[in-house]
Parts: structure tokens; sequence; C-alpha cells
């Protein structure tokens, strides 16, 4: 790559170092693909795009991985045919198979080492922005774009515009990252970043778990991808390449500051992610379920804070609270420090690890009339069952006060009650 001629943001870094040339903010790139990540239910239009369309096997099967998680186990003869089909497909071309019981498709890269500072991670799964938390350029495509750039190890981008995100002063107890996250929503709004790159300025805060659940949100603003500077925990988990991070004077199309010292605890309500409220403000609604886990909370540190606030109570008659963890490791640790024993005797339904009733197909879907206060990303009409159904999002801490009291609550309540 040749030397750039003016600052870039992170977003024109990556693709400038994996491509040809320097680029910059509307731009056409062909860059080399580190990742490829493939989720089981669009598996099958995968395939058939490899061998009916392109009559070609991936050309680096090792940076290809199918991951069976959004209705795992399979729940219907349909879907277990599918699944089937992806397992013969990896076992007949070498790439990566996770199957049932592995976890969710962001995690387990992530977990795997499958993600690192600089690459660009393409997944058939809009959520992929979560590779953004340990600095990759990871970003949702559909099953055709996700077939060529298996083929032939490439793709093209327009680079994108930046939206620059600065965060300042420290969180007060009982704030976490998701409400970080929907304050940036809220301020941005579901469109506000379309096709832009967020990029967010978080100094040293902040876990690597903690940063996903940031990078993941961001596509609810309509990003192309969501990057967080490395700083912190990252720093001690992977050795970040110095062209990495931002230049001092890089351009952004727009430019934000949040105080994390004024932030109370938010929360989403019906139907927009953008539809952010404090918690405060919508204390009592009766809730039928709570769902704790997903890609945005479903890791070990989400399932402590939740265990922190049902320690020694129980989930109130009349509401179901259903605990999925991210990934398999995820659920190992939670049963070696007794996170697990925790949860159970607390009332909560432990299921396997994976996207759960996420997006609605099973383990936990939500009938006419039903509200549910859970830990995931969107709370879209019919997102998670019925269309009558109502959808709020909050962290787990939030979600765990509500499921003891039966109503939306903020922890803080549950010792008052």
């Amino acid at each position: 790559m040749t030397a750039v001629s003016r600052p870039q943001t992170m977003a024109e870094k990556i693709l400038s170092q994996r491509g040809a040339r320097p680029v910059y903010a509307g731009d056409l790139a062909v860059v080399e693909v580190d990742g490829v990540m493939v989720v089981d239910s669009i598996a099958q239009s995968f395939i058939e795009r490899m061998e009916r369309d392109l009559e070609a096997p991936p050309k680096f099967p090792e940076r290809v991985s199918i991951v069976i998680d959004h209705v795992a186990p399979a729940s219907t003869v349909s879907v277990a045919q599918a699944q089937k089909e992806a397992r013969e497909y990896a076992a007949r071309t070498g790439v990566r198979l996770f199957d049932v019981g592995r976890g969710i498709c962001h995690q387990v890269l992530v977990e795997e080492g499958l993600a690192r500072p600089g690459w660009i991670v393409l997944g058939s799964d809009s959520h992929s922005t979560t590779y953004g938390a340990v600095a990759a350029f990871g970003t949702g495509m559909g099953a055709t774009d996700i077939a060529l750039a298996a083929a032939s190890g490439k793709t093209w981008l327009k680079v994108p515009e930046s939206v620059k995100v600065t965060l300042h002063g420290e969180l007060r107890p009982g704030v976490a990252a998701k409400d970080v996250a929907l304050e940036m929503i809220r301020v941005l709004g579901a469109d506000g970043a379309t096709y832009q790159s967020i990029e967010i300025h978080a100094g040293d805060r902040f876990t690597r778990g903690e940063r996903m659940t940031l990078a993941n949100l961001c596509v609810e603003a309509g990003a192309k991808v969501g990057l967080v500077v490395p700083g912190g925990e990252i720093l001690n988990l992977y050795e970040v390449p110095g062209w990495v991070y931002p230049d001092p004077g890089a351009a952004y199309v727009r430019e934000i500051e949040l105080d994390l010292s004024a932030l109370a605890p938010r929360m989403s309500a019906p139907s927009e992610v953008d539809n952010v409220h404090n918690v405060a403000d919508l204390r009592g609604l009766k809730v039928d379920q709570v769902f704790i886990g997903t890609c945005t909370n479903g890791r070990l540190d989400d399932l402590h804070a939740a265990a922190d606030v049902l320690r020694g109570h129980r989930v109130a008659p009349g509401t179901r609270l259903l605990v999925i963890p991210a990934s398999s490791e995820v659920m190992e640790q939670a049963m070696a420090d007794g996170t697990l024993l925790t949860l159970q005797r607390a009332g909560a339904v432990l299921g396997t690890p994976g996207c759960g009733p996420c997006m609605g197909r099973h383990q936990g879907v939500l009938a006419p009339g039903e509200v549910c206060v859970s830990t995931s990303n969107r709370n879209f009409v019919g997102r998670m069952g019925d269309k009558d159904a109502q959808i709020y999002l909050a962290s787990p801490a939030v979600a765990a006060a509500t499921a003891v009291l039966g109503r939306i609550a903020l922890p803080e309540d549950v010792g008052a009650a």
C-alpha cells in the first residue's frame, strides 16, 4: 500500500490496508477478506450460490465458518434438513463448522480468534458489526455477496463515511454498556448512520464483552460497521497494529459526545430501537417474559450482572425468565463459578447456547398481547413472535430486576421490595 495523502478514519485505514491503494469515504475498494461467516438460516442459499451459480469451492476454506445458532437445536424437519446439508458441505469442502450448542456466531468467532484487529470479516448476519469490538471491519451481507467473497477471497465495498462518538466520564453504579449503546442510538436515530462507520472513542473503558455490546448495536443506527478504538483490555488480548488507529484530523461526517456520568439505565420501548427512555419512566408495566441472552448480552459478565440481582430472590409468579448463554464457553464458565446455579434457583429456564427466541422462531416465542423485556438488539413488530406482542430492550441487570418483580423495574427496586 502506498503512502496516504491525508488523515484517515479507522474504516478508511482498514480498507486501505487490505486493498491495493489508499482509500477515503466515497471511494470503491476491492479488498482481501480475512473471514467469512455463514449462519444456519442462510446456509442453504449460500451453498446453492457456491455450487450451482459459481460452481466454485471456497478459495480459502480455513477462512470460512458455518455456525448453526439461529435455530439450534432444529425446530422442524425442514430446519433439520438444512442443517444436515450445512454439515455435509463443511465436511466435503473443509470449511469450519460450529454445530448446535457451540453458540452464537459472533461470540464464537471472537472466542476462536477468527476476528482480529485490522481484519475484514463478512457475515451473513446484520449484527456482524460486533467484530468491530476488536477493531475488525465486520459487516453483514447477503448470501450472494458472501458466496462471492468465499469463492474469490475478496469483496468490494464503498468506503463509508464515519461518525465519531466520543465517550467522557465514568458510568454510575447500575449503568451498563447496553445503556450507553441505547443512548447512542437515541441520539443518532434508527437511520442516523445509514451506510456509515460509527467510530467509538472509549479510551480504556470497557471489557471486550462490553465493547461487543457497543459494536453490535451500531447496526441499529443503520451503520455499515461499528469500530471501537482499541484500548484497555483489548491491548492485553491482542497485538494491535499501530496503523489501525484513526489519524488526528481525520474527516468525520458527524461528531457526538456522550457524558457517561450523566447516564441513567435506558430502555427501548416498542417498536423501534431508537424509542429510548429512562427505565424509571417505564416502571410498573407488567411483564410476561424476560429473556437474558443473545449476541448483545449473553456473555459471562452479563450473566454475572443478572445473577447479582437475582441472588436470594425468585422470579415473580406469572413471569417467565429465559436465560441462554451466548456460547458453550460462556456456559461452562458460568457453570464453574456457580452463576448458573444462582439463576436456576431463582427460577430461570436455561437454554442451549445460541440465539434462542431472539428472532421469534423457537425457544420462547411470544403470544398475542404478551410483554417481554429482552437483552437483545431488536424490538420490531413480530420480532419475537406474535405481531401484537411488545418487546422492551434493556440491560441484564434491569431485565433481572424486572423478572423478580414481574414488572419493569430497576435493580434497586428489588432491594426495596
